[in-house]
């Protein structure tokens, strides 16, 4: 009997170390680098993207988003599918713009620039053209529920706007 009671707990706590291994597992993309990089590098970061879009002949999607923002990491999920990393690849040259560490506070005037009203949240996406010319900005926060969307929605978003038909 007392080895029942000995192994017991034992049993109880092999699920809540795998669910622990299976969050730890998750998190460490947290852990490694940020997503979105140093607010200040944001106008330069733009530029090179711009630069390296007109050479390519390729059009920039500006990602306006943070850290600490959950559907800005569904976003980045969704970008990582196959078919979307593909699309990204060969038509887009992605640039990821930090908003703030603990709120929008941080380049607002650029997403300003390129329509793109922050107020509405964030993920927020602007399409550019190589030469700096806007294509399409999100006006309404179409993608700042990212986590309740259909992930195909993103898809079609990078199918619509590649500059392709």
């Amino acid at each position: 009997m007392l080895k029942c009671l000995s192994i017991g707990p034992i049993r109880a706590a092999g699920p809540v170390l795998a669910a622990l291994a299976v969050a730890v597992l998750l998190m460490r993309p947290a852990l490694a680098d940020p997503l979105y990089p140093n607010p200040a590098n944001a106008r330069s970061d733009i530029d090179a993207a711009l630069a390296q879009a007109a050479g390519a002949h390729k059009r920039v999607l500006i990602d306006f988003g943070a850290n600490w923002c959950t559907d800005c990491k569904v976003l980045e999920q969704n970008f990582r599918k196959p078919e979307n990393a593909a699309l990204l690849a060969t038509h887009f040259v992605l640039v990821r713009v930090n908003v703030g560490d603990s709120g929008i506070d941080h380049n607002v005037d650029l997403a300003q620039r390129y329509g793109v009203p922050l107020k509405k949240g964030v993920p927020a996406l602007a399409v550019l053209e190589g030469d700096g010319r806007v294509v399409f900005s999100q006006k309404q926060g179409e993608f700042e529920a990212m986590r309740t969307m259909d992930p195909k929605s993103v898809n079609q978003f990078l199918t619509q706007w590649s500059g392709f038909p």
